[in-house]
């Protein structure tokens, strides 16, 4: 059985968008008490067909899913970070090979995912369903 016995229904997750030194999104994921975290350089897919890198970060305090504004220069990601979309998720199944999620958001972030780990912090991300 998947380790996501948690029951992590209603879940937060949020996608911030942050121009730092190169444009990126965080996808932050709540579990256990902090928020999970990947970088995607080119956003979220849309396209089934077409997986996008995910590097995996530290993990948040919960507080940033709330994070709007400037990370002051000098600081470790300095730019400017805004909410892209957040929402719940629901957690099909977590593991150290792999993630799937049901996103359900309030603007585009809607669907089936899966982060598919493959070597250190490298991740693949999968839309796992066509975009709406």
């Amino acid at each position: 059985m998947p380790s996501d016995a948690t029951g992590q229904r209603g879940a937060t997750f949020v996608i911030q968008e942050h121009h730092a030194r190169r444009l990126h999104w965080d996808f932050r994921l709540e579990r256990e008490g902090v928020l999970v975290s990947w970088a995607l350089p080119k956003g979220l897919p849309t396209d089934p067909k077409k997986n996008h890198l995910a590097v995996q970060t530290e993990d948040h305090p919960l507080e940033y899913a709330t994070f709007e504004g400037e990370i002051p220069r000098g600081e470790y990601g300095a730019g400017t970070v805004t909410i892209w979309d957040h929402g719940t998720y629901v957690c099909e199944r977590w593991d150290d090979r792999e993630v799937k999620v049901v996103l359900h958001g309030k603007g585009p972030a809607q669907g089936r995912y899966a982060l598919i780990h493959t070597h250190d912090n490298n991740w693949l991300i999968h839309r796992m369903d066509p975009a709406r």
